[in-house]
């Protein structure tokens, strides 16, 4: 039987800008995982997993129609992990087989609260690794990364693919996302084995080391959030306020180039500074484009941190989900946790994770 991981994450910052081509983001893989079994079956395969059921559906109401969305479903993107990865097992010429997948989440609770750490991304990445190792194809990190982001983006249809390379690369990085565009282009005339090998425009993924006096507190308000529907609902206003919307894309640009010096440096007060200019940033972002990012209770959230002298912010898409603190080792965190407990907000007790070189023999 073959066992893979793939980590879950959170965005500290940069969201909404790195949907964008060449916009920096930083993101953490956390250690909390998805992990993939697959073994060899004589006749009849199967996909099994306790968190996702093919018959589970999630739709909403717009106007008289239902609207179903398989964004929010992660079997659809497990499903274009198999198809995608054996694809590209197909162009290698490997004659594809029968097995058993199993999938098992641990970045929902057990009474399915979602946290908002990534579980489509890590899915599809726990699922194309397991499938490159059942096949023997020759995978590497790069090659690991583009080959779930064209499977994730096959049902996702937008965002930066950033979640895609935490979970891949582990640890902090900083994460440029890619020309779209261009790989909508490339898909019509390539295979898979040829866009795997090509230079993405824009792409880039550098791993960063965080100052030693560093500590990442994750606070949870209970309230989920649909990345998608919120990505849709700024990009429905970028055209109407463009002025605004290119204002944004460049302040926080020039934000994330002085955070990922701050890292460079080992510098936590430039990067704690460069954090509550971010959430300024996406402050404003919510109010021109008249979507939630910040609720109630992740302002609560941010400060109470904030009083307790670290930097604060929401963490990805917001509108729920979680909040991340950046807060200096020599300060006590219990305060603020019982602070945040009173409010009714839970600490995700989670620490960063380091993943190992992905390196499979071309067999």
């Amino acid at each position: 039987m073959i066992t893979v991981k793939a980590p879950g994450k959170l965005y500290i910052a940069g969201e909404y800008a790195v949907v964008e081509s060449g916009y920096p983001a930083i993101i953490v893989a956390l250690d909390q995982f998805v992990t993939a079994t697959i073994s060899p079956s004589e006749t009849i395969g199967s996909i099994v997993s306790e968190q996702y059921q093919e018959n589970s559906i999630v739709w909403r109401r717009q106007g008289d129609a239902m609207v179903f969305d398989n964004r929010d479903n992660p079997f659809h993107y497990i499903l274009a992990a198999i198809s995608y990865t054996e694809s590209y097992a197909h162009e290698l010429g490997r004659d594809l087989g029968v097995y058993h997948l199993g999938i098992n989440s641990e970045l929902d609770s057990a009474d399915g609260k979602k946290y908002g750490l990534g579980s489509s991304a890590a899915v599809t990445v726990a699922t194309v690794k397991a499938l490159c190792e059942f096949y023997h194809l020759p995978m590497d990190k790069p090659k690991l990364f583009k080959l779930a982001a064209i499977a994730h983006l096959s049902v996702q249809g937008n965002g930066s693919l950033g979640d895609i390379a935490a979970s891949v690369y582990g640890g902090w990085i900083a994460y440029h996302s890619f020309d779209r565009d261009w790989l909508q282009l490339q898909q019509a005339q390539s295979s898979l084995s040829e866009l795997l090998a090509m230079t993405w425009p824009d792409l880039s993924i550098e791993l960063l080391t965080p100052p030693a006096d560093l500590r990442l507190m994750i606070g949870w308000t209970g309230s989920p959030a649909s990345t998608s529907r919120l990505v849709d609902k700024v990009a429905l206003v970028k055209a109407k306020q463009r002025s605004e919307y290119q204002t944004f894309l460049q302040a926080s640009k020039a934000c994330l180039k002085r955070m990922i010096t701050g890292f460079h440096h080992g510098d936590l007060d430039a990067i704690q500074t460069e954090l509550r200019l971010n959430r300024q940033l996406l402050q404003k972002l919510g109010t021109f484009s008249h979507v939630t990012i910040e609720t109630p209770l992740l302002q609560r959230m941010i400060q109470l941190a904030e009083n307790a002298g670290a930097a604060a912010k929401t963490s990805g898409a917001g509108g729920g989900d979680c909040g991340i603190v950046l807060i200096n080792q020599a300060i006590d965190p219990q305060p603020l946790l019982a602070a945040w407990a009173a409010e009714g907000i839970e600490q995700l007790n989670l620490n960063v994770h380091t993943v190992q070189d992905t390196v499979l023999p071309n067999s």
